[in-house]
């Protein structure tokens, strides 16, 4: 699947318009599309959570920072970030991250094949600031953390393996990783204004133990061919990662990172940005940009957290924002899936789908109370799009 010019497509008033043409080419807007054109239609009123879904979805709380998760003795974490799912024969696992320093780490709620919350359980400890993350093709979760010289760490979903520090991975203030099995390789972005684009080449596919971490080459432009190259020091010390490979591209903040169909997106949250990394023709481009967008349209304010569905859609979490998860869809829409009210406080972290596609995790970090210890973690079931 390939998506190309995600610009042409805008919210005008709360409703999903397609804009003819590329914006930074300078095409001319197209009329608004008429309210509710978004694949879901238009948002509803705010539920007993607070959340503003579609008609045919509903919300529930799974978990609250400091308070037990429900059905079971463990108690969940403060600031709950990146998150991802898992099969677990006929239910499913879903991970978090936890965003403080120090403690930091990640926890794991597991479900029956019905939906129930059977238990909960910590995946990893003494860490720092574990904000975004990825998931591994062989069912491990990566989780990272953002601090100069930050390390990555491969945690077990199921809690049974302890979790193991990565450091041929680099050291520097990571965010997302995202596995690409066609070319054996796991994308790395790192939350720096001036941060940079990595992959990380494993010595053998499945061990994260040794590899070769490549830093990004290209030009300055917002599309154009790229190269790798080697970094020669990824332990970060003492010329930091990003500062080691000359004509290496920089990129302002980066967060989330998705792969699919031989192609990777990341968003950087310094100029809300969502790029396009075509992995076949080794291009990049914009695919994203609030700026060229009329003032009082962007349909994405504050890009972080980025995962895909089974229909090629990306769900896009704000930080900030209007507190909304958006849907781009593969033929360029993009609208608004679901908005968080109440909230403004806080920003939208971990959106993760379970394995049947038709249940969606995310977590409010700081909930209603704007502190790391009201985070709140949400399930969305309802009729996706397969």
């Amino acid at each position: 699947m390939e998506r190309r010019n995600l610009l042409r497509a805008a919210v005008l008033g709360g409703s999903a318009a397609a804009l003819g043409g590329s914006l930074w080419r300078g095409a001319a807007y197209a009329a608004p599309a008429q309210p509710g054109t978004g694949p879901y239609g238009a948002l509803g009123s705010a539920d007993a959570n607070g959340i503003r879904l579609p008609s045919g979805f509903t919300s529930r709380v799974i978990a609250r920072s400091g308070q037990r998760v429900t059905g079971t003795s463990y108690t969940w974490h403060n600031a709950p970030d990146g998150g991802a799912c898992y099969a677990d024969g006929s239910g499913w696992i879903y991970v978090s991250n936890s965003e403080i320093n120090p403690s930091g780490g990640a926890s794991a709620v597991k479900f029956s094949s019905t939906g129930t919350v059977t238990s909960a359980y910590r995946i990893l400890s003494g860490t720092r600031t574990n904000c975004a993350g990825g998931k591994t093709p062989w069912n491990t979760w990566l989780s990272c953390e953002e601090v100069s010289l930050g390390y990555v760490f491969e945690t077990d979903p199921w809690g049974v393996k302890a979790a193991v520090r990565r450091d041929a991975m680099g050291r520097f203030k990571h965010e997302a990783a995202a596995a690409d099995p066609v070319r054996k390789v796991v994308y790395l972005t790192e939350d720096e204004t001036n941060g940079r684009f990595y992959r990380f080449v494993p010595t053998t596919w499945g061990d994260l133990s040794a590899g070769t971490l490549q830093v990004m080459v290209a030009g300055s432009a917002t599309s154009g061919s790229f190269t790798w190259a080697n970094v020669p020091d990824p332990d970060g010390s003492p010329t930091a990662t990003r500062s080691q490979v000359s004509g290496s591209k920089s990129f302002n903040g980066g967060e989330g990172c998705h792969y699919a169909d031989d192609t990777v997106w990341f968003t950087t949250k310094g100029d809300n940005r969502v790029w396009q990394v075509n992995l076949t023709s080794n291009t990049y481009e914009l695919a994203y940009d609030d700026s060229l967008v009329s003032s009082g349209t962007a349909p994405l304010t504050g890009v972080d957290n980025i995962t895909g569905s089974s229909s090629g859609d990306l769900f896009v979490a704000e930080d900030g924002g209007n507190m909304e998860i958006c849907v781009i869809t593969p033929n360029d829409v993009i609208a608004p899936f679901l908005r968080i009210d109440g909230q403004s406080g806080s920003e939208i972290t971990g959106p993760a789908f379970s394995p049947d596609g038709r249940r969606l995790y995310f977590s409010s970090q700081r909930g209603t109370s704007g502190s790391s210890s009201g985070g709140i973690t949400y399930e969305v079931t309802g009729p996706f799009r397969s």
